[in-house]
């Protein structure tokens, strides 16, 4: 058995950092909708006050 070389090492340690940003992405993708909701409630408050 070889040993990896050195071209090897660097492709397993780009796919690990593409793993690690993928995992980051669909964590933060499942708060999207939360924060997007409460752009417009916080906008209708706006426009509220300032026809009120």
């Amino acid at each position: 058995m070889s040993t990896p070389s050195l071209s090897e090492d660097h492709l397993s340690a780009q796919i690990a950092k593409l793993m690690a940003e993928t995992a980051k992405i669909n964590a933060e993708a499942h708060w999207y909708p939360w924060i997007a909701t409460a752009g417009v409630f916080a906008a209708a408050l706006a426009i509220a006050k300032l026809f009120l």
